[in-house]
């Protein structure tokens, strides 16, 4: 590794650092004296961050953001990628609000339910019905127990390689947090590798007639190879199990109709969320009306308890979604979200090349939700190393757990994000050569699903 020298580190960074985090330190305790984990869901707690810089955000504006100290922010990751305009966003705000004035929920559906039913639905090939839930929990969960009732069978094949697909037992029982959920409940649940067409086909091999569906991101780190996503299809039909995309993601964000639009393969159900509404809660259950239909009144088999949520149809929610879809209309935001995030790639994959870096910190994923790998001296991955990023980062300005943008990240904000990340990057390097231990302030990071402490 070429060394590094003292002229390299830009003279004007020490006027930018951040160390403020008096009011943080104290609100702090008080989240984690009432709120279980100290946060709403376990990707924002204090263990994903550098042990003595826990931000409390205040206030947003497009992709900037303030802490309870008054520190300001570049925002990456953007509310967990569901805001993919910008924070706080007038068109969707003002949608909001009108519609908030006239009420939020009713004991009947509001008619902006039905509106926005339609617009949404037109966007699917292969879609006929949808109910709205709050998150993507509820949505992924529906569509399993769907996917149940529908083919009378109990197994569910999950994709091993991500990360995430609901709060529920039938998922969180195969991650290492599993302690609540019955033995009986976890081993419903068996797993296959992405573009690996055989181990699919190995489990319903090994479980014939009892796999309900297969659930998975049609696209995450890597894109589907060699047709895989139509070989998958295939597949689960030949075996009368459903084909379930989870799109939390991918919605809004590959194309406009999802991933499943963009390769062109129609899944029996699919779920949305996230960038839906721009931060507002509200997520989708979509897909084919002679399974979808079970949840409703008007078959003669089985009725289905599906998303019956006291506010899963908030007006206001709606309304942002419907604002939010417009402006996606008007303005490409598929296209400009591709071309930011190339953008920043291209920038940060520049500055570490610069600084001989390519072989510990990386960027993966396609250009519209990228992350940040990093590697340690044996180029394995570190969380040690990851938080040193963040650490560095949060000092210039940049509050970056993963590199996903959005509409509001111009290029101008890319640049700066570029200079700050260069900067970063340096101490990242003496660190690597001399040892993180000099230069990373308290504990690492840790994974945010895990069985102990």
């Amino acid at each position: 590794m070429k060394p590094i020298k003292k002229e390299e580190l830009p003279k004007e960074s020490k006027k930018l650092l951040i160390f403020n985090f008096n009011k943080a330190k104290e609100l702090q305790k008080q989240f984690n004296k009432l709120i279980p984990g100290g946060c709403p869901t376990y990707a924002k707690g204090d263990d994903q961050y550098p042990e003595f810089m826990p931000p409390y955000i205040v206030k947003g504006k497009g992709c900037r953001v303030w802490d309870v100290d008054g520190n300001e922010y570049i925002e990456y990751g953007m509310g967990l990628r569901s805001v993919t305009l910008g924070h706080a966003f007038p068109p969707v705000v003002n949608a909001a609000y009108e519609q908030m004035r006239k009420g939020a929920n009713f004991n009947r559906p509001a008619t902006i339910e039905l509106e926005y039913a339609e617009e949404f639905l037109d966007l699917f090939k292969g879609a006929d019905m949808v109910k709205f839930g709050k998150n993507g929990s509820d949505a992924n969960s529906g569509a399993v127990r769907l996917a149940r009732a529908f083919t009378g069978r109990d197994m569910i094949a999950i994709c091993a390689d991500h990360p995430f697909f609901s709060v529920d037992d039938w998922f969180i029982g195969t991650t290492a947090m599993s302690a609540g959920i019955p033995q009986a409940i976890k081993e419903l649940t068996v797993k296959f590798n992405y573009n690996d067409i055989e181990s699919v086909e190995s489990l319903f091999a090994k479980y014939p007639e009892k796999i309900a569906c297969v659930i998975l991101e049609p696209e995450k780190y890597s894109t589907p190879q060699n047709n895989y996503l139509q070989k998958l299809k295939e597949l689960c039909h030949q075996n009368d199990a459903l084909l379930v995309f989870d799109e939390m993601i991918t919605g809004f964000r590959a194309h406009l109709g999802g991933a499943q639009t963009k390769y062109n393969v129609v899944p029996d159900l699919s779920a949305f969320g996230k960038a839906m509404g721009n931060g507002f809660s509200i997520s989708a259950l979509t897909g084919k009306s002679v399974i979808m239909e079970l949840g409703g009144q008007n078959h003669n088999r089985e009725r289905v308890f599906l998303l019956s949520l006291t506010h899963g149809a908030e007006t206001h929610a709606l309304a942002a979604a419907k604002a939010t879809l417009e402006f996606y209309k008007e303005h490409n935001v598929i296209e400009i979200l591709s071309n930011q995030g190339r953008k920043l790639s291209n920038k940060l994959t520049k500055a570490a090349e610069e600084l001989h870096l390519a072989e510990h910190f990386q960027i993966l994923g396609p250009d519209y939700c990228s992350i940040y790998t990093t590697l340690d001296q044996n180029k394995k991955h570190s969380e040690l190393f990851r938080t040193l990023f963040l650490q560095e980062t949060m000092k210039r300005g940049l509050l970056m757990p993963s590199t996903v943008i959005s509409y509001s990240h111009n290029d101008q904000i890319i640049e700066e994000t570029a200079e700050k990340v260069f900067e970063a990057l340096i101490i990242y390097k003496k660190a690597l050569e001399n040892g993180v231990e000099k230069y990373l302030k308290g504990r690492p990071v840790k994974p945010a699903i895990r069985k102990y402490k």
